[in-house]
């Protein structure tokens, strides 16, 4: 591991990160030495997994210390200069691409912070252009991309299945780039208005949008189509969704960002124990959670909570070791975390049990196989030692909107309130600080706003959406849809390669 020390912290991970270039390697076991450019490319890996790096750089104190006061996009760079040597991504170039990607959010300093009453601290990460936590990682991973397929005159086709928010984040991030199509499953009736909208009205030729399924159905025929190699070869194939490493590398700085501002740290002599900073996040395919892990693998004393709505796998995880999917995906208030296969989960498994590739395959092959995985109880223990979890019903999450409209004047979207919820039901340690991450604007929710009586003014750029156009693609539900889905999107993604090498030169 690499650790920085005395008043070079920053300087001395830099100088390590170029000596011994970060390399990457799957959870399951069967892939090593893969380098960041090839990650970034990449769905899961060629054995199934998913992909992180060889080791983890742990900060030492000074370095967390001398971060603090930064900018959100300087600790960006930061951050992502841990994890892409400079022989991939100069520095000057990587400041450059996290710069613009992040230029275009509606607050200068791209999120903030809302400190509310009784300590309820609510981090922002909504203000991108589909106002939702997605756009931070998304923005920055779209221009590590283009980076590359300008560099190389290539060009790649991403295929998303989304819950909501992924989808749109993804198009906007993309949409006109002409070596860069987007394919895009989402489940129609299952989602908002606001967050279909944000998918259906790009009419740019590089995006191609489906509706159909849940957010669990849809991901079984994408998991076939990444597992055909030679369609990933020939084709192009990679995945947004937070199976992408680059996606989960960027969502770190959030957490950073959080302690540096919450902790208290300030306060604390040199030579004291560093404070610790409890982060509350609504949980569904754990993305945010694994960032949260890594995070505090790195140095950071943070203690994880994380919140689920009815769709509770993970809270049966981490409180029975009951890893196993329900018979339906349940429709709630919440939909973005309307998931029951948490699949970043596979991710924390595999730190949690010392980088065991074997250990991992074998949870997430049954889990897969039988849709069931009973946790052995001294895999629960140590989980529910670093992670707690809770569960909110959709009455809960109105009850937590409406209070905390009442007492400080914030509306919170659904998805934050299954956070907060937290805070208004929980014990907490009055020494601990407590920060509760919110992930999307209330704008795209407004019938839960308005279902929990409460009045909201819609942004401009939310009712212009009314008067756009629209264009999808249906996939039909049948008896065989899983193979018929498949075929279908296996045609569309030989149809746009197609299209880019008739095109010829990917970029001019």
């Amino acid at each position: 591991m690499m650790q920085a020390e005395g008043n070079k912290n920053v300087n001395t991970i830099q100088y390590h990160s170029q000596v011994c270039p970060m390399q990457y390697c799957s959870t399951r076991g069967g892939v090593h030495g893969w380098d960041f450019q090839d990650v970034l490319f990449s769905g899961y890996a060629p054995d199934g997994g998913m992909f992180m790096p060889e080791s983890v750089p742990v900060l030492s104190p000074g370095t967390l210390r001398g971060w603090r006061g930064l900018t959100y996009t300087k600790l960006v760079v930061e951050v992502a200069s841990l994890f892409i040597p400079t022989q991939l991504i100069p520095r000057v170039d990587l400041e450059v691409l996290v710069g613009e990607a992040l230029s275009g959010f509606s607050v200068p300093e791209v999120l903030r912070i809302a400190r509310l009453k009784q300590g309820l601290s609510v981090l922002e990460l909504f203000h991108g252009d589909t106002l939702a936590f997605k756009d931070l990682a998304m923005t920055c991973t779209v221009r590590f991309l283009d980076y590359f397929l300008r560099k190389q005159n290539r060009s790649a086709t991403v295929l998303v299945g989304t819950s909501g928010d992924t989808g749109g984040s993804a198009i906007q991030s993309a949409r006109g780039l002409s070596g860069l199509d987007v394919v895009v499953v989402y489940p129609r009736g299952r989602i908002t208005p606001v967050q279909e909208k944000h998918m259906i009205t790009c009419l740019e030729d590089n995006v191609h949008v489906f509706a159909d399924g849940s957010s669990d159905d849809i991901d079984q025929p994408l998991r076939r189509l990444f597992a055909d190699q030679e369609l990933v070869r020939s084709h192009g194939l990679m995945s947004l969704n937070s199976v992408n490493w680059s996606r989960v590398m960027i969502q770190l700085a959030h957490f950073i960002y959080a302690y540096l501002e919450l902790s208290g740290m300030e306060q604390a002599e040199a030579d004291e124990d560093l404070p610790g900073l409890e982060v509350v996040v609504p949980t569904g395919g754990a993305g945010n959670i694994a960032a949260g892990y890594i995070v505090k693998q790195m140095g950071f004393p943070l203690k994880l909570v994380a919140m689920v709505n009815s769709n509770d796998i993970v809270h049966r995880m981490v409180t029975t070791g009951d890893f196993s999917m329900a018979a339906d995906v349940t429709q709630t208030l919440a939909p973005a975390i309307d998931i029951q296969d948490p699949y970043n989960m596979e991710r924390v498994f595999w730190l949690l049990l010392g980088r065991d590739g074997a250990s991992v395959k074998n949870i997430m092959e049954e889990f897969q196989q039988s849709h069931r995985h009973s946790l052995p109880e001294n895999h629960r223990k140590l989980l529910s030692q670093v992670l707690s979890t809770g569960t909110v019903t959709d009455e809960g999450i109105l009850d937590t909107m409406r209070r905390c409209w009442e007492e400080n004047q914030y509306v919170l979207c659904p998805h934050t309130a299954v956070a907060v919820w937290h805070h208004y039901h929980c014990t907490h340690s009055p020494s601990l600080n407590r920060c509760y991450i919110a992930t999307a604007s209330p704008a795209k929710f407004q019938a839960a706003v308005q279902r929990a009586g409460l009045n909201f003014d819609l942004p401009k750029a939310v009712l212009a959406l009314d008067k756009l156009a629209t264009r999808y693609q249906n996939l039909e539900r049948s008896l065989n849809w899983c193979k018929d889905w498949e075929d279908r999107l296996r045609e569309k993604i030989q149809s746009v390669s197609s299209a880019r090498k008739n095109r010829g030169t990917y970029y001019s």
